[in-house]
């Protein structure tokens, strides 16, 4: 027993030792300077010189205003856009690309690249294509289809920049959705189809199941995505055509870099830090296996 005790590795003693250092690196980089940034949502800082505290005013500020408004809902309903459309073609594609089809490593690949490519480059290319005189208005008139003012019409703009973030994403979410696939028995599946069981059946009594903590996974990662969308907007239409477009993230970096009222700008950013962590809870809630619990 002496024998065996001395033979214990040292990392077996206080094993959470050994990850202080990994925090306190978080903790400082991270948080701490996360927490200072936040300081200045409660004062009038232009980014020089001193500044006063002035409580809550940023926010009153930005609910009394109705364009800041509009960009909360903007940002609500391209993450929520984001979140749905994602998640259902990404599982579709997921479920195409499983076991039986021959090229499906192929096809993983192409749908699987775009999420490599940097977001920026993405969006020129498809600002490109939605321009008047682009591809999409060729191929439109082609059909005998009237041109379309893709990034310069309010309603479309928004559209539009979803479809874009949806495009480049949506590999990730299959991938994410593949290995989910990858576990689930097919001993059960072919079990179930002897039993007479349709493919809708199969679908939802075992494979949304055992791939429930896949759906948790993709549905938290896109919605904290789509809810800090800044690239695609700003490329395509800087926030335009007349603010339809903007965004909390668009607002946070003019109000901050633009404009200079970094107090503002600061609570705008915890604004929707505070967003992104409720809408997260909720969505772990929402997805968790409640079956452990029973």
């Amino acid at each position: 027993m002496s024998r065996s005790r001395r033979a214990r590795p040292l990392i077996t003693y206080g094993r959470w030792w050994w990850a202080l250092p990994a925090i306190a690196m978080v903790a400082l980089v991270h948080y701490a300077a996360t927490a200072g940034g936040a300081v200045y949502a409660f004062t009038d800082w232009t980014g020089i010189g001193d500044f006063d505290f002035i409580g809550l005013d940023n926010f009153r500020r930005i609910f009394d205003d109705p364009k800041l408004i509009g960009s909360l809902k903007n940002t609500l309903f391209l993450a929520f856009g984001f979140l749905v459309l994602t998640n259902v073609v990404g599982l579709c594609l997921a479920l195409a690309l499983n076991r039986t089809l021959k090229s499906r490593y192929l096809l993983r690949v192409l749908f699987f690249m775009p999420v490599v490519l940097s977001p920026l480059a993405v969006s020129y290319v498809w600002k490109f294509i939605f321009d008047f005189k682009g591809p999409l208005n060729g191929v439109l008139g082609w059909v005998g289809m009237e041109p379309r003012t893709w990034l310069a019409d309010p309603t479309l703009a928004l559209w539009a920049v979803l479809l874009v973030m949806a495009w480049q994403t949506t590999g990730m979410v299959m991938v994410i959705f593949l290995a989910g696939l990858a576990t689930v028995p097919i001993e059960i599946e072919e079990a179930a189809a002897i039993d007479g069981a349709g493919t809708w059946r199969r679908f939802r009594h075992i494979t949304i199941p055992s791939i429930r903590p896949s759906i948790a996974i993709a549905s938290t990662l896109m919605l904290i995505q789509g809810l800090r969308v800044f690239d695609q907007v700003m490329a395509l239409t800087g926030g335009g055509p007349a603010g339809a477009t903007e965004t909390l993230a668009t607002q946070v970096y003019k109000q901050t870099f633009a404009l200079s009222n970094f107090g503002f700008g600061a609570a705008l950013a915890l604004l929707l830090t505070l967003i992104m962590l409720v809408f997260s809870v909720l969505q772990q809630v929402a997805t968790r296996d409640r079956s452990q619990g029973a």
